[in-house]
């Protein structure tokens, strides 16, 4: 789950999440760009944040077969300046753990899982963060390193493997982003978008007659209203144009975009909690 900043990425994958589990699967929700805040919304599922530095340890220990070689390895000063040089690095182990996650034969052995739905970071980075197994693969060859790296860039382009769900907002900005992620994602990894996720619409209340009737009351009668009569037309009319906005950005989306797209509602609250993601979560899964 990746989409621009600010567009609800985390809530949507702790929904997506939630409702995986209802049908029985084992989850496990991954965070990669450090927020920690999924054990607040989900605190019955399982949670992980990957940090890089820890999966680069882990990374070491795996491929020397020895914690304690790792361990010395990873703490030496030409270390830290050789991976720090290598571009991309922390990209691929953080891929790597996710992938680790997601397998039924777990290679740091622990908890198997059936599904391992990602909290990736915002699109440009994760992008960044899908095209470094291949980047690695090509570079290192055929050493440990280049396999590894081989083995991950193949799950992430098997479409029975590997879901990609963007989340968006209905407005210019995020639709834009959107629509460039998806064919800059088709475009360098011969990758497609599986599901677009628009968060937060506003319904659109009133048939076009009712705003007929409500603007030309709000015109034609303004002397003998009361004043919260009359701020609750200029409401009425205020929010109607937002939503005809948001909803015509969801339609330039659909025309632009090749991967489904599917809406969620605005939930009127100051801060979504447990019982928010909870009705997402029914709503996402009657859509996907």
């Amino acid at each position: 789950m990746t989409g621009k900043g600010g567009v609800g990425k985390t809530t949507l994958a702790a929904a997506l999440a939630l409702a995986a589990a209802r049908q029985g699967r084992r989850v496990v929700l991954c965070e990669v760009a450090g927020q920690e805040r999924m054990r607040e919304l989900v605190p019955e599922l399982t949670t992980v944040s990957v940090d890089p530095e820890e999966a680069k340890q882990e990374w070491l220990r795996y491929q020397l077969k020895s914690g304690t070689l790792a361990s010395v390895l990873g703490g030496s000063r030409l270390f830290q300046y050789l991976t720090a040089a290598a571009p991309g690095l922390s990209e691929l182990v953080t891929i790597g753990k996710v992938w680790d996650l997601a397998q039924l034969e777990r290679r740091t052995g622990g908890t198997v899982f059936d599904v391992a739905i990602v909290d990736a970071p915002a699109t440009g980075h994760a992008l960044g963060m899908l095209r470094s197994p291949s980047t690695f693969a090509a570079v290192a060859g055929v050493g440990p390193v280049g396999r590894h790296a081989a083995t991950i860039d193949r799950s992430l382009r098997d479409p029975a493997h590997t879901a990609v769900v963007t989340a968006a907002l209905p407005e210019e900005m995020p639709v834009n982003e959107t629509v460039e992620f998806e064919r800059a994602l088709r475009r360098e990894l011969d990758m497609a978008v599986d599901a677009i996720v628009v968060n937060a619409v506003h319904p659109l209340r009133f048939r076009p007659e009712e705003i007929e009737r409500l603007d030309r009351a709000r015109v034609q009668n303004a002397a003998g209203h009361t004043p919260v009569t009359q701020a609750a037309l200029s409401s009425a009319l205020s929010e109607h144009r937002r939503a005809k906005g948001e909803h015509a950005q969801v339609r330039r989306l659909r025309r632009a975009a090749s991967a489904p797209v599917l809406t969620l509602p605005r939930i009127f609250e100051p801060e979504l909690g447990r019982e928010h993601v909870e009705r997402l979560s029914h709503e996402l899964e009657r859509k996907l």
